[in-house]
């Protein structure tokens, strides 16, 4: 059995979407990271994507654990020309229902669909499956990366997977045995 657990990244505090735009964690709750860090397995190997919020939180938790090179393929939804913007702020309000309330095909300008994210996490994690068959893997990452593999342990829709909290500094645990993916906790603070 493979356990990948998902961490969400520090929080940024910022009140506007973030994808790929470089935003620093705000790593000073010590305790929490240690928390974190105790929570999970110490024979896993640590894996980020490559934005800094999640390299620093990667970091901050690996301990002695083997630290794997970042993947740009494990960042957030690209967001394109609503990056950086308040949900309020984006001019066509209809183009963003579309996008949030029928995920899939629809992107943002010059940005990524759901599809596309789904299958460029998805290529991480085969990456990872190869590589380290049979192995504890932590995976520290943000929202939407999260989302896609828990909408596929769950074997739900995307909106139903946006449903989801997904906290800063949570673990998502997800096992695959036997070729098939099971959610073990979704969205944990320890």
């Amino acid at each position: 059995m493979t356990r990948i657990f998902w961490v969400r990244h520090g929080p940024t505090h910022a009140r506007t979407m973030v994808g790929w735009s470089d935003v620093p964690a705000d790593l000073s709750d010590s305790q929490s990271l240690s928390r974190l860090s105790d929570h999970l397995p110490q024979d896993a190997v640590v894996i980020s994507s490559d934005l800094s919020r999640a390299v620093s939180t990667a970091d901050a938790i690996a301990g002695t654990r083997t630290r794997l090179p970042h993947d740009p393929d494990l960042r957030e939804i690209h967001f394109g020309e609503w990056e950086l913007q308040a949900f309020d702020a984006v001019s066509d309000q209809q183009h963003l229902r579309e996008f949030w309330d029928n995920p899939g095909d629809i992107r943002p300008p010059n940005g990524e669909s759901w599809n596309g994210v789904t299958a460029r996490v998805n290529r991480a994690i085969e990456r990872l499956l190869k590589s380290y068959p049979k192995h504890d893997i932590i995976a520290v990452a943000h929202f939407g990366a999260i989302l896609t593999q828990l909408q596929r342990a769950l074997g739900v829709s995307a909106y139903e997977a946006f449903a989801h909290r997904i906290e800063n500094l949570s673990v998502t645990e997800l096992h695959l045995q036997e070729g098939r993916w099971r959610a073990a906790t979704i969205n944990h603070l320890p």
